[in-house]
């Protein structure tokens, strides 16, 4: 059986739904199952529970500082081993998000999953075109970001539970590989010509700001970690493309311009323009 953790989430509960759209035996694992899933409680590492599971999709536990997120994983892989998994596929970061402020806990996960002495495959992936679109703020006259003219090579959600899906399906097949997910690169100036509206950049200070300042219910480790998004992409880092995701799809990726779009549509204010 293949158990896809963070099932609740929306990465871990698309590859789950990708599974068994292709037939595959499939359950899912969260700290508040749904009905069928399991619970897994990354944090109640006595209750950790993986008997029965051939092939693991640890979807990364972020939302947490490094630590936490480390921990967390340690935790789950040690379980892994004790209860007999035959294939972990770990779902990281881009290879070009090295200097993200989040990058660190996807780094020391893969060793700990290289560590384990289980089967791996890891999935290195782009940042979400929905997450470049629901960045951008609305405001008066159109949209504002920190991204200047920088572009991000962005994929679409769908596009990595598919590839999740078609690794974890048949696993011995990329025993031992890292596969670099991402997209084409967009530019905030595309998605606003698509929406009709002009942007306008702001400065990396300002955006730190109104994070700090204008943004309820942010965590504390949230505003330095969408910061390093901002200025990784303004300046340039993470616009490279690779080959993997489409030859792992056997298709060409979605379009992440209008999955991006479709996001940054769906916070426009409704009174605005």
């Amino acid at each position: 059986m293949i158990l896809v953790t963070g099932a609740s989430g929306n990465l871990g509960s698309a590859t789950l739904a990708a599974l068994r759209t292709r037939g595959a035996a499939a359950t899912g694992g969260s700290r508040t199952p749904r009905e069928g899933m399991r619970r897994l409680d990354f944090d109640d590492h006595v209750s950790l529970d993986l008997s029965e599971v051939s092939t693991l999709v640890l979807i990364s536990a972020g939302y947490a500082e490094d630590d936490q997120v480390v921990g967390r994983h340690a935790a789950v892989l040690d379980a892994a081993v004790r209860d007999g998994v035959r294939h972990v596929v770990y779902t990281g970061l881009t290879t070009a998000g090295d200097h993200l402020g989040f990058a660190l806990a996807h780094r020391a996960t893969e060793r700990l999953v290289r560590a384990s002495g289980l089967p791996w495959t890891i999935l290195r992936n782009g940042l979400y075109a929905e997450l470049f679109g629901g960045l951008l703020m609305w405001a008066e006259d159109g949209v504002e970001s920190a991204f200047g003219d920088g572009a991000l090579a962005a994929v679409a959600r769908k596009d990595l539970a598919d590839s999740a899906a078609i690794v974890a399906a048949d696993p011995a097949g990329h025993c031992g590989r890292v596969y670099d997910l991402v997209g084409t690169p967009i530019t905030v100036g595309q998605v606003a010509d698509r929406l009709g509206v002009p942007h306008r950049t702001i400065g990396l200070g300002e955006y730190r700001r109104r994070l700090l300042d204008e943004t309820p219910g942010l965590l504390p480790f949230q505003p330095p970690m969408l910061a390093s998004i901002a200025t990784g992409i303004r300046h340039g880092f993470l616009d490279g493309t690779a080959p993997d995701l489409a030859g792992l799809l056997g298709r060409p990726a979605r379009d992440p311009l209008a999955t991006a779009v479709a996001a940054a549509s769906a916070t426009r204010p409704e009174a605005s323009f």
